[in-house]
């Protein structure tokens, strides 16, 4: 018993530092925020243990002429563990939509100095801004930017090994990665490709393996810079390069995988009472008329997008809550360009105007609410616009 009461208030303190840290981190200063995996590397710096956390989003989402469709999207428990003063690890373990069980990060980082961090495992490809850092509390609107689903593809992980850190001096964070990459098709297991995994409206999601029985033929880079010595401004550079995965039987086979060169550029900006970011992605692909014509998909040979988002505190700004209205504007395109006798579809070439509100109602809790207006390029066709509304955690 005295052993279960010494653990439970080890990991009650814990759980009440890294909660001051997020406090500090992404509601004092949101361009200093820290991911989940950051907060708990950094909350128990000073004790040896278990670190113990969570988050969660409530959503409401009505399309115009449609019933409203209530989720509890996703629920996600946060451990940690310090092994000692250089050695952590970290997981995350996600319940989409009620019924769907995923593990979303699960990394071991050693420490050789406080500059440089060894890390193997599941984890984010640091792309963007959202991918890293998608807790509700951390970015306006119900749901995460579009181009975030289409083109990065948010929750974008896989298994590698590599090198993080930061140097203060120079104000900048780095990581650098070795990754498996996206599944892009599927085979009989005779030899024979039977389909594909990526391509259409969504772009590369459908080909995320998220670490399970993930299929590797070739190796992948990633890697992104940030930039944080200017008040107020943080500056990101990302960059993604190699080559998709097929399965073993069909790897030889001229189709079976393409190439992807992509690079992202992110800013996120905080002044007083006003916050801005901004976001742009362009992929380049390879080889994607041998992949259409052996697989039947429609995938583009570069998809591409940006977004612009300004927000404001209506809230005074000595108060503990905040009440951000914010703007965020959106164009991107799966079908940027195309190989071969692929015909651009321009219902993919997107643009979309989201406004709303969000209320910080206490440190790791927002109450959101947007409208979206939704439209792409193909003529004559009619708008649809959707209402959100959504409850969000982080602790």
């Amino acid at each position: 018993m005295k052993r279960f009461l010494t653990f439970a208030i080890a990991v009650a303190s814990t759980i009440s530092l890294t909660a001051q840290n997020t406090q500090r981190d992404s509601i004092n200063n949101p361009n200093n925020q820290v991911n989940t995996a950051q907060r708990i590397l950094n909350g128990n710096i000073n004790t040896k243990g278990v670190t113990v956390g969570g988050y969660g989003e409530l959503t409401y989402n009505r399309k115009d002429q449609n019933n409203a469709e209530l989720d509890v999207q996703r629920l996600v428990l946060l451990f940690g563990y310090k092994f000692d003063d250089r050695t952590q690890f970290v997981t995350e373990i996600e319940f989409e939509h009620v019924k769907e069980v995923f593990v979303e990060q699960a990394f071991l980082q050693y420490s050789i100095s406080d500059n440089v961090n060894l890390r193997a495992g599941l984890m984010l490809v640091p792309m963007g801004i959202v991918n890293e850092y998608h807790e509700p509390t951390t970015f306006n609107g119900v749901e995460r930017p579009s181009i975030d689903g289409s083109i990065v593809p948010t929750t974008w992980r896989e298994i590698g090994f590599g090198l993080s850190g930061k140097y203060n001096e120079a104000s900048l964070r780095y990581q650098l990665y070795a990754f498996n990459g996206f599944v892009s098709s599927t085979s009989d297991g005779n030899g024979n490709i039977t389909g594909g995994k990526i391509g259409g409206s969504s772009g590369l999601r459908g080909g995320r393996q998220k670490g399970a029985k993930s299929t590797m033929n070739n190796l992948n880079f990633s890697g992104k810079l940030d930039y944080y010595g200017l008040p107020g401004l943080r500056l990101g550079l990302s960059g993604y390069f190699g080559r998709t995965q097929s399965p073993g039987d069909v790897e030889d086979i001229a189709g079976a995988d393409v190439g992807i060169s992509m690079i992202g550029l992110d800013a996120r900006y905080a002044y007083q009472r006003f916050t801005a970011r901004g976001q742009f992605i362009h992929g380049s692909l390879s080889d994607t008329e041998a992949y259409n014509n052996a697989t039947g998909s429609k995938l583009g040979s570069a998809l591409q997008g940006y977004y612009l988002e300004a927000a404001y505190n209506l809230l005074p700004q000595n108060k503990k809550q905040q009440l951000f209205g914010f703007v965020r504007y959106e164009d991107y395109d799966t079908h940027a360009s195309v190989d071969g006798s692929l015909t651009k579809d321009l219902s993919y070439d997107r643009q979309e105007w989201t406004l709303g509100l969000s209320y910080k109602i206490a440190p790791g809790a927002v109450v959101k609410g947007d409208y979206q207006f939704k439209n792409n390029a193909v003529v004559g066709e009619s708008t649809v616009n959707q209402l959100n509304f959504g409850v969000g955690v982080w602790f």
